[in-house]
């Protein structure tokens, strides 16, 4: 029978007995993703989020103030609070210890009992179960009522029934874990990743004390590496932390606390003299990137109330033109937090609030605290509203220059840039655009390319620093020119100057290729920053990559390697040596794009069949946020202690 056969009669006997019921954890252990995101890097710590949000909730009813999160030797993750203590009696339904139904049921637990729990975190709901299905092996020890109770776990299934192993004053749960290797492509936690998750957790949840233990490494002075995170004064300390790398313009951050209609808010924001808005935004701990009704309620209270004050104050007589609700955000950093009893979450990753009544909620919090706090700082008040003067300011020119680009694409045809080598291909989905450093590199990667779907725009030097510019100098740069016009982007509408249009995107694969070199990281670090600052939407939407080229090419004899590590260059040089001895192995290090021929740059670095790309992804807004403004900033000594802290890693140039 032919393959096409078989799949006819496929179709025609597809019936009822087809159908398959997947029973318990099953259905995570088949399709993962849908749980947890993915099985890369994202969804190892995942798992770690989820077991952390179980204590977060008994935090949030009061009975927890500790958490302690441990990254053993072997990459097994163990997290300890001392909460309640997950029941462990009989469940009357299940007739079955009330802990196994909580480790082994989706969607089983104190937080779907709204007497238990009023809020709860965790973004999917599926909750330490699921992190039960995807581990190998999983222990949770119970310390409640006086005594310590055990259940063990492989792959989602009880070992045994749970157990009495000994007596205890204490309470709290203990879980350990070891993610399932058959599952996960990415079995390495990353010490840091977690670490931010903490820190983030603290400032969001005032009062409680989150550590991280790493027992892979030690320090200098011989103890494994640690963090620890606490915070009095929740969101204020954040958005100091978060503000740390820019010039402030106020003495302290606006704290707004309190609850409406229902629903408990907490606000901070603080002003400074960037130009950007960075805004963050969560609901049960669980952080919103793609915004919601919170986030629109907190920019129309915001808008309306220093719109009205400035107005009042006579500061907006001799502007001679409209002040819109970007003005007011621009250098503004803030984060806005909700906690909802039953969060609707909509958008393209399930990270955008839907409630209506959160809107409304937030707006009178903000409009009611806001106005007060204007009356009450009369210094802080001009200052926010010359801020809001100089935006608009900033706002009009880029508008006209921005216009002025736009109307030039337009006269002139196609409008794409001279030095743009387009591909042949028209949809935007099969096509791929490299951003390359210099001209000399850019012709190397003309010639290497497959010119069907691969178009190459060659960048000159370093593009403008757009941490550090004004609005309508970055319609001024002619590289920045560039890269919006050979995208086919269009920026801003009546209701928001910085909206972009995709509608007409050219590529859904933007690559970034520059030199193997420290040149080379500074001019992709600059590309990124743009994309982040002004069109995070294409990398939200997974269209950025950045290229990686090879720093090694080593020949002996007819064979020859490349190395894109040091690792790897160390390994292939042992191999091709006879008796210990390098005799008659080259070793060519790469700094530049330009020192390969085309099929050497087409082998190694943009043929799809064998090249690695990394996707630029988003993991947590706060701390891009923070990382950007830190590198790319005016304030000097935070990145001198970060080159400081990070020089072991870095590879320099000789």
């Amino acid at each position: 029978m032919t393959e096409e056969e078989k799949n006819n009669s496929a179709r025609e006997n597809y019936n009822a007995d087809n159908i398959q019921v997947l029973e318990g954890l099953e259905a995570v252990r088949k399709r993962p993703a849908m749980y947890i995101g993915d099985i890369s890097k994202r969804g190892l710590h995942h798992l770690v989020y989820e077991v952390i949000d179980n204590s977060i909730d008994e935090a949030l009813v009061g009975y927890c103030d500790i958490i302690e999160a441990f990254i053993h030797e072997d990459n097994s993750i163990s997290i300890t609070d001392n909460g309640r203590g997950i029941p462990t009696g009989m469940h009357e339904k299940e007739n079955r210890s009330a802990l196994e139904v909580v480790m082994t049921v989706l969607h089983a637990g104190g937080k779907f009992d709204k007497g238990s729990y009023k809020v709860s975190g965790g973004l999917h709901g599926v909750g330490v179960s699921c992190v039960n299905a995807l581990s190998k092996h999983l222990k949770v020890t119970v310390h409640r009522e006086d005594q310590v109770f055990f259940q063990e776990y492989n792959f989602g299934k009880p070992v045994e029934d749970v157990k009495v192993i000994g007596d205890s004053p204490k309470t709290g749960t203990i879980t350990w874990f070891k993610p399932d290797d058959g599952i996960f492509t990415e079995l390495v936690y990353d010490f840091e990743v977690i670490s931010a998750r903490l820190r983030e957790l603290a400032y969001l949840n005032k009062g409680i004390t989150l550590t991280i233990t790493d027992e892979r490494e030690k320090d200098e002075e011989g103890n494994f590496l640690f963090n620890k995170f606490y915070s009095d004064n929740g969101l204020s300390d954040f958005i100091e932390y978060l503000d740390a790398t820019r010039e402030i313009l106020m003495p302290n951050p606006i704290a707004i606390e309190g609850e409406k209609n229902g629903v408990p808010v907490e606000v901070s924001m603080q002003y400074n003299t960037s130009f950007a808005e960075n805004l963050h935004s969560y609901v049960n701990n669980i952080n919103t990137h793609e915004g919601g009704t919170h986030l629109s309620g907190f920019r129309r209270g915001l808008t309306r109330t220093l719109k009205s004050y400035a107005e009042k104050s006579g500061m907006l007589s001799k502007l001679k033109f409209d002040i819109s609700g970007d003005d007011f955000r621009e250098g503004l950093t803030a984060i806005i937090s909700v906690k909802v009893m039953e969060p609707q979450f909509e958008g393209q990753t399930k990270t955008k609030l839907g409630n209506s009544e959160v809107m409304g909620a937030v707006d009178q919090m903000i409009s009611e605290s806001l106005t007060n706090y204007l009356e009450e700082h009369p210094k802080e008040a001009r200052t926010i509203v010359n801020k809001v003067i100089l935006a608009a300011t900033a706002r009009h020119a880029a508008r006209k220059a921005r216009e002025l680009v736009q109307r030039k694409n337009v006269l002139s045809g196609s409008g794409l840039p001279g030095k743009l080598s387009d591909c042949s291909e028209r949809d935007p989905e099969l096509c791929e655009i490299y951003l390359v450093e210099g001209d000399s590199a850019g012709g190397t990667a003309k010639q290497g390319r497959d010119r069907k779907f691969q178009a190459i725009l060659p960048l000159r030097g370093k593009i403008l620093n757009v941490e550090k510019a004004m609005p309508h100098k970055i319609f001024e740069s002619e590289e920045i020119k560039n890269i919006f016009t050979a995208l086919g982007i269009t920026i801003g509408t009546e209701e928001d100057s910085k909206a972009l249009n995709l509608e007409k995107l050219r590529y859904h694969k933007i690559i970034i290729m520059t030199d193997a070199d420290v040149d080379g990281s500074h001019i992709a670090t600059l590309i990124l920053t743009f994309f982040f600052r002004h069109m995070t939407e294409l990398i939200e939407r997974g269209y950025v990559y950045i290229a990686t080229p090879p720093f090694y090419l080593i020949k002996k004899g007819k064979e020859q390697v490349y190395c894109w590590t040091e690792e790897e260059r160390e390994e292939v040089v042992k191999r091709l040596s006879t008796n210990g001895k390098e005799t008659g192995i080259h070793i060519q290090r790469y700094k530049g794009l330009g020192e390969m021929n085309a099929e050497q740059l087409w082998n190694t670095t943009m043929d799809p069949a064998f090249r690695t790309l990394r996707q630029v992804t988003i993991d947590n807004g706060t701390e891009a946020d923070r990382v950007f403004s830190m590198l790319m900033g005016d304030e000097v000594p935070p990145r001198r202690e970060f080159i400081e802290k990070n020089a072991k890693y870095a590879n320099i140039d000789a």
